[in-house]
């Protein structure tokens, strides 16, 4: 994703609590020379009307739901509408996804029976998924809503108890259910702040979340480097392009200017 280490552009970052962070997203968008924009919707923070100062956006997850009536879960469902009708490139992660989703006409819901995927859990590419890039055979999960797969989207990779767990809409819109995000110190912090919901159907004690990072995270860290560059190459290229026309166009005024 990097281009000969120019300044790449600036992608928009939606986080949903005034201590969260975009973990390995943020860091590794930021060694491919992008700079970050942070904005916090539950804190007060407005979202552009228009990304044309931005070369992409990150939604990130949170506690809430993304069928919770708070206005800032609907102003930020409607936003998303932005970025595709402006066909920026957009990640919707966990959340940001089930916002994706709802926005797009699809249901988000929890199983009938309660079952939640907060751990690790095995995960399975499409073939479309298999054609873009190669993917982890575990992810991390947290979360207690799924959701259904939208008219028009392709499915990605799917897994055994929520068989929706990645998805493409359109050229430029991508929802993901699990987290490749997280740092080990951020794994750390949920694990303890989430400790009530480790009791759930289906939860994995907190020591086999830890314990499953040693063994799968160098493959999920992986996958994300090359989702990241999937998402957001072009974007990159685009904005190394206009550096380098608009240095152009300096050196030309130079010039004449010289004349």
């Amino acid at each position: 994703m990097r281009v000969g280490g120019e300044k790449a552009g600036k992608i928009l970052i939606v986080l949903h609590q005034e201590h969260s962070s975009p973990g390995r997203v943020g860091q590794l968008l930021r060694e491919s020379g992008f700079s970050l924009d942070i904005k916090r919707p539950p804190l007060g923070d407005q979202l552009p009307d228009s990304l044309a100062e931005h070369d992409g956006v990150v939604v990130f997850g949170g506690p809430m739901s993304a069928n919770d009536e708070d206005d800032f879960v609907r102003r930020e469902t409607d936003w998303i509408s932005v970025p595709l009708r402006e066909n920026k490139p957009f990640l919707g992660i966990c959340l940001g996804a089930q916002m994706l989703v709802n926005l797009l006409g699809g249901e988000v819901k929890g199983r009938d029976d309660g079952l939640v995927e907060i751990g690790w859990y095995p995960l399975k590419p499409t073939e479309q998924g298999r054609s873009l890039l190669h993917w982890p055979e575990m992810v991390y999960q947290f979360h207690r809503e799924g959701f259904s797969l939208p008219s028009g989207a392709e499915l990605l990779a799917t897994a055994e108890h929520y068989p929706n767990q990645a998805f493409r809409y359109g050229e430029n819109a991508w929802g993901v259910q699990f987290h490749a995000e997280l740092t080990r110190v951020m794994m750390q912090r949920w694990v303890v702040r989430g400790a009530h919901r480790l009791v759930l159907p289906g939860a994995q004690p907190a020591c086999e979340h830890l314990h499953g990072r040693l063994v799968w995270d160098a493959q999920l860290r992986q996958w994300l480097v090359d989702f990241l560059d999937l998402v957001f190459s072009r974007a990159c290229a685009r904005a190394a392009t206009a550096d380098r026309t608009a240095e152009t166009e300096r050196c030309a005024a130079v010039r004449l200017a010289e004349v």
